[in-house]
């Protein structure tokens, strides 16, 4: 039997809530390791009563380095953008399959925006994602000039204990 929405509130309300910072530098170093260090996590993971919310900061086509990658290509910015967030998803044991909701941000969304599109339903597709993440497509100034996408993203999901085929709580 599914637990109502309001039986769900209530055991949340009661639930002590834990949150910490999200990394992975093994695909994206951290904002305070620039040269000019930059005061932000790449992501929260917050744990409330058996659910696990990520919230994944701003992410673009940054190196492990700091340096910015495939300069002035869309798609190629594109594809290290969804890699980034797919290494901090796998990070805290989550996958795509857990994000709820992206926020994408264009540099040029007349000129992108259909790039952009045919990039991320490949790449949803790919996954075989049904259904597709919530979205919204905003163009925007971003961090730096070279720039051309930076994406956002929500993730929920309840961990599982290793060995159930998803994610694990660490």
């Amino acid at each position: 039997m599914r637990d109502s929405f309001a039986d769900i509130l209530g055991t949340l309300a009661g639930s002590s809530i834990q949150k910490r910072a999200i990394s992975n530098p093994d695909v994206l170093n951290e904002a305070y390791a620039y040269p000019t260090p930059s005061s932000f996590s790449r992501g929260m993971r917050i744990d409330l009563g058996g659910l696990t919310i990520l919230l994944i900061s701003g992410t673009a086509s940054i190196d492990e380095h700091g340096s910015s990658v495939h300069i002035g290509d869309f798609r190629a910015q594109m594809r290290r953008t969804l890699h980034n967030i797919t290494g901090l998803l796998a990070a805290e044991g989550a996958a795509w399959h857990d994000v709820v909701r992206t926020t994408c941000y264009l540099r040029d969304i007349d000129r992108d925006y259909e790039a952009f599109n045919e990039e991320r339903t490949a790449f949803y597709t790919e996954l075989g994602l049904d259904p597709f993440p919530a979205s919204t497509g905003i163009e925007a100034k971003l961090c730096r000039p070279e720039l051309l996408i930076e994406i956002e993203a929500i993730a929920m999901f309840r961990p599982r204990v290793r060995g159930s085929g998803t994610a694990t709580q660490k």
